[in-house]
C-alpha cells in the first residue's frame, strides 16, 4: 500500500538508524547489506544505551544470538545478554506477582484486567522475556478503586499521593493510581480509565465484555481483547510521542495478529481515535518496516495521521525520556503543543472547558471551606492572574 506522507530518517544517528535496521528483520531472514554497512564504525557504546533508553534489548539480544554477526564486538553482544538475564528474571517476578494479585482480586470480587506487563509480552511475543515492563497496570471499575486500594496495602504497597484535587476533579484529571512495594521493589498502578480526559474511550462494562482469559497461567488472569488492546497501546504510545520504540514493536507485533480490521476501524472512529490509529501504523511502517494491508487503509486516509507521525521525529531525534523529570524546557513546550495537536476538535473544546475548572492550587492560593469551593469557578480567573503577577515579582526579585 502506497502513502503519500514520508519521514526524513536521514537525520537520524547512525546508530539509531542500525538499531531501526535491526528491528525491521524478520525472524529466519537474512542481514540486508545496508545494515552491514551501518555497522561499520558505529559507536556500540551509544548503540547499546539506545536499545536500553528505547527497551528492545530483549529483541536485540534475540537477533544478535540468531545471527552472530562477526561485525558485532563481543562486549556488546556479552551486555545484551546480561540485560536480557536480568529483564528475565524481573518479568517471571511480575508474572507472579501478577498471578497472586489477580487471585486476591478475585476472591474479593474485583474485577481486574491487566493492561500490560507480563501478559502483553506472552500474547505478542510468545514469551514473557522478550518485552520489558517495570510495573503491573491494571484497570477496575471506578466503584471498586477504594477496594483496590485497601487491599493493595493490606498487601504492604504504599500509595504515592502525588494526586491532589478539587471537587473531584480527579476522576477525569488523572487516570490512574501509584502503589510501589518497598520490600519487593514491585510497582502497581490501578486505573479506572484507560486515558487521562479528554479522551473519548470504551467504558469497563464494554472492556470486560471483550475480555480474554491468558494463557500464561492457568489461573484466570483477564486482559484487553485484541481490537481494544489495539486502541489502549496506541493512545498510550501517541501521548507518549512515541518516544520508546518499544511501543512501536508491539504494534507491529500486533499487527501480525488476526485483528478484524473492519471492526477496529469503527471502534477508533466511535472514540475519536482514528487519526491515532493511523500514526502508529504509518510509523510501524516507515520505521519498522511492518506490512501494511488492503484492510487497513481506512487508518491511513487521514493527512493528520501522516502529520502525527512526522511529529514524532521531534522525540526519535533527541532520545527525549519524558518518564525522568526534569524534562528539558524545549521538549516540555514542545509536548504540550503535541498533545494538544492530538485532540480532535471536540476534544479541544473539553481541554479549554477544563482549564476553566478550578484547580487544587487555586485553594491554595485562597483557602476556602469546601462546601464554598464551588467559588472557585469564578474567582479562578482572578487567582490565576494573582499568581501570574506574584511569580513575576519574585522573578525580578
Amino acid at each position: 500500500m502506497k502513502m503519500e506522507a514520508a519521514l526524513n530518517t536521514e537525520d537520524l544517528s547512525q546508530e539509531l538508524r542500525l538499531l531501526l535496521a535491526f528491528l525491521e528483520m524478520e525472524e529466519g531472514t537474512e542481514m540486508s547489506f545496508e545494515l552491514w554497512e551501518l555497522m561499520k564504525d558505529a559507536n556500540w557504546h551509544t548503540f547499546i544505551e539506545l536499545a536500553r533508553h528505547h527497551r528492545v534489548f530483549p529483541t536485540m539480544n534475540r537477533k544478535l544470538q540468531e545471527h552472530r554477526p562477526i561485525n558485532v564486538p563481543a562486549f556488546v553482544i556479552s551486555m545484551f545478554q546480561r540485560d536480557y538475564y536480568r529483564n528475565t528474571i524481573t518479568m517471571l517476578a511480575l508474572s507472579g506477582e501478577m498471578e497472586r494479585l489477580s487471585s486476591l482480586f478475585e476472591n474479593r470480587g474485583i474485577r481486574a484486567l491487566f493492561l500490560k506487563g507480563p501478559v502483553i509480552a506472552a500474547d505478542l511475543y510468545g514469551d514473557v522475556s522478550l518485552r520489558t515492563s517495570c510495573d503491573l497496570d491494571v484497570l477496575v471499575p471506578l466503584e471498586s478503586l477504594q477496594a483496590a486500594e485497601e487491599l493493595l496495602v493490606s498487601l504492604g504497597y504504599e500509595k504515592d499521593d502525588y494526586i491532589t484535587s478539587v471537587l473531584n476533579d480527579w476522576k477525569w484529571r488523572h487516570h490512574h493510581i501509584t502503589f510501589l512495594h518497598p520490600g519487593k521493589g514491585i510497582k502497581v498502578e490501578v486505573h479506572w480509565r484507560l486515558n487521562p480526559s479528554p479522551s473519548k474511550e470504551p467504558g469497563f462494562e464494554e472492556l470486560w465484555s471483550r475480555k480474554r482469559q491468558s494463557s500464561l497461567i492457568s489461573r484466570p488472569i483477564y486482559y484487553l481483547g485484541r481490537e481494544d488492546l489495539f486502541l489502549f497501546l496506541v493512545s498510550h504510545g501517541a501521548r507518549h510521542g512515541w518516544s520508546r520504540l518499544r511501543w512501536l514493536l508491539d504494534i507491529k507485533q500486533l499487527m501480525n495478529q488476526r485483528i478484524d480490521w473492519p471492526r477496529l476501524t469503527s471502534h477508533l472512529r466511535k472514540h475519536q481515535m482514528l487519526h491515532i490509529g493511523g500514526q502508529a501504523l504509518f510509523l510501524a511502517a516507515k520505521l519498522l518496516a511492518a506490512p501494511l494491508r488492503e484492510e487497513m487503509k481506512p487508518l491511513l486516509t487521514s493527512r493528520k495521521a501522516g502529520w502525527l507521525a512526522e511529529d514524532t521525529m521531534f522525540y526519535m531525534r533527541r532520545t527525549v525520556n519524558l518518564h525522568t523529570p526534569p524534562v528539558p524546557k524545549e521538549v516540555e513546550r514542545y509536548h504540550k503543543q503535541y498533545l494538544f495537536g492530538l485532540l480532535t476538535m471536540r476534544q479541544k473544546c473539553l481541554y479549554v472547558l477544563s482549564v476553566m475548572h478550578p484547580f487544587y492550587e487555586d485553594t491554595e492560593t485562597l483557602p476556602l471551606p469546601q462546601k464554598l469551593h464551588f467559588l472557585y469557578f469564578g474567582l479562578r480567573p482572578f487567582l490565576w492572574l494573582w499568581r501570574k503577577a506574584k511569580g513575576a515579582r519574585e522573578h525580578k526579585t
